[in-house]
């Protein structure tokens, strides 16, 4: 009997020390802010941008680019057609805003993962877009739809980001009519959080629609959100058939598009802050009430992405101080619309995870949580000024994410917050570290970094003396080799191979 006990106690040791190392797949829940925004525009000013916006749209109009369809949607609605150049009378655009959603559920795979997008809410979601990628051992490197999967690995194991994403990275190795299909698959079967559709043709958005109805039923698509979409304004002014064209099926297909002008100021709008958010507001105004002739109701977010200029070489500067005006001033205007907000991101112009990246980012990772942003793309992996997905970035920017988190939870006043009985009890000339509002509190009371390094310096230099970029990249090695892969129904799995298989047997292979 004596033996017997031995073996179970022994055997209880092995799972508590088997629990303490197995690896745990956390998720935070989105950010939900307690802290108020930063507003810098005044009545008056928000009045005057407002009516110059309408004076844009009246008097000089936007361009909707080979899109027939479109032109006579706008002319049936009240709008002068010319040509491709739509102008629409003052006030009108506005109204037909009023029936977009001011806040829409994400549905993910996972329930567990959906999403709040709008209200006091932040979703974050990865970098996008970049056809080359870096990390410390290959260098500098056009994108592999292996180095996609990565991403979408690491986006699921890292605790604070709440969203897929959509192209993380360009799968270059992939033809370009076929790569949607495996960037779509990876995001539907590695991981089970929400996640964006293909944008780069109709058809593209129109597959995107097609497996989410494998994913999650046809019905339950048509009667839910469950995919957010990037659709770019073509700065100044200017619509195009392709951009659009994706905008019109998932407008008609119950998902949501991000409708965002690409910023660079100077060169795609004014210099000025304010001439900056007329252009921002007018074509805002524009591509959510076009959504809305779509399909009214269909869930949309009024996004900017905003850069400054170098004007000495022309290059996109971030994290300035002009960006971020615009993008305070944006949030604000949006809310009077009663629209969710996307902008901000890791925006950094270097080309290393290095200082220049890590002030750049967090300027602007900071000025998105203060701002009111409710969607927060490219918030993980961004470098060189979105050219490159960085895997140290990813993991570095994953880290700091946290920091958001903590920051929106504002500050605490009940009982427990106002620590009286602690200050009661340490008195004049005493020490918290063991009394016991500390015990009970220090496992939650600070954000805890599972990056950078606090060790003192004999440790750290023993260690190798490495520094940031060395233990994001042991991180980033790490996080893969304890990536699992969430369970899929065997016969949902199944039919997104034969959709995929079947679609690109259809086609030709296509490189440009």
């Amino acid at each position: 009997m004596a033996e017997a006990r031995t073996r179970r106690r022994g055997g209880g040791g092995a799972a508590r020390r088997a629990e303490r190392t197995a690896v745990k797949i956390e998720c935070a829940k989105f950010i939900t802010r307690n802290i108020p925004n930063l507003e810098i525009l005044n009545e008056e000013a928000m009045e005057i941008i407002e009516y110059n916006a309408e004076t844009v749209l009246e008097e000089i109009g936007v361009n909707f680019v080979e899109n027939p369809a479109a032109l006579e949607r706008w002319k049936e609605a009240g709008a002068d057609v010319d040509g491709e150049r739509v102008r629409i009378p003052r006030g009108l655009a506005r109204e037909l805003c009023k029936t977009a959603p001011s806040s829409f559920t994400q549905h993910a795979r996972n329930p567990e993962r959906n999403v709040e997008i709008g209200g006091k809410n932040m979703v974050l979601a990865p970098v996008y877009g970049p056809p080359f990628v870096r990390d410390a051992d290959g260098g500098r490197r056009y994108a592999t739809i292996e180095d996609f999967r990565n991403f979408v690995r690491l986006g699921y194991m890292s605790k604070w980001l709440h969203h897929s994403g959509g192209t993380v990275c360009e799968p270059t190795d992939v033809p370009v009519n076929k790569r949607h299909l495996d960037m779509l698959h990876a995001h539907m079967t590695l991981s089970d959080k929400p996640f964006m559709g293909s944008v780069t043709a109709p058809e593209r958005a129109q597959d995107s629609v097609d497996m989410c109805g494998i994913l999650f039923g046809k019905e339950f698509v048509q009667q839910n959100t469950v995919m957010t979409s990037l659709i770019n304004i073509n700065s100044p002014m200017q619509f195009d058939d392709v951009m659009m064209g994706a905008l019109e099926v998932f407008a008609a297909n119950n998902q949501a598009s991000i409708i965002s002008p690409f910023i660079v100021g100077g060169a795609m709008a004014p210099v000025s802050v304010a001439g900056t958010l007329t252009q921002v507001l007018a074509e805002v105004l524009a591509g959510v009430a076009y959504s809305q002739l779509i399909r009214k109701g269909a869930p949309v977010i009024a996004g900017t992405f905003v850069s400054s200029i170098d004007m000495n070489s022309g290059a996109p500067t971030f994290g300035t101080p002009e960006a971020a005006n615009v993008t305070y001033g944006a949030g604000q205007l949006f809310r009077r619309l009663g629209l969710p907000y996307r902008s901000a991101g890791s925006f950094n112009g270097s080309k290393l995870p290095d200082a220049q990246a890590a002030y750049e980012t967090a300027n602007s990772l900071n000025t998105g949580l203060l701002s009111g942003v409710n969607f927060m793309l490219h918030s993980a992996g961004w470098l060189e000024g979105g050219l490159v997905a960085s895997f140290e970035k990813f993991v570095m920017d994953a880290d700091q994410l946290g920091v958001l988190h903590g920051i929106a939870k504002g500050v605490e006043v009940d009982v427990n917050g106002q620590a009286m009985d602690a200050i009661r009890e340490v008195g004049p000339g005493g020490h918290y570290l063991g009394c016991d509002h500390t015990q009970k509190n220090f496992k939650s009371a600070f954000w805890r970094s599972e990056l950078l390094d606090y060790k003192p310096f004999e440790t750290w230099e023993e260690e190798g003396a490495r520094d940031t970029q060395a233990l994001a990249t042991e991180k980033v090695k790490k996080m893969l080799a304890d990536y699992q892969e969430p369970a899929l129904d065997p016969g949902i799995a199944e039919g997104l191979k034969d959709y995929i298989a079947e679609k690109k047997a259809s086609m030709p292979d296509a490189f440009t």
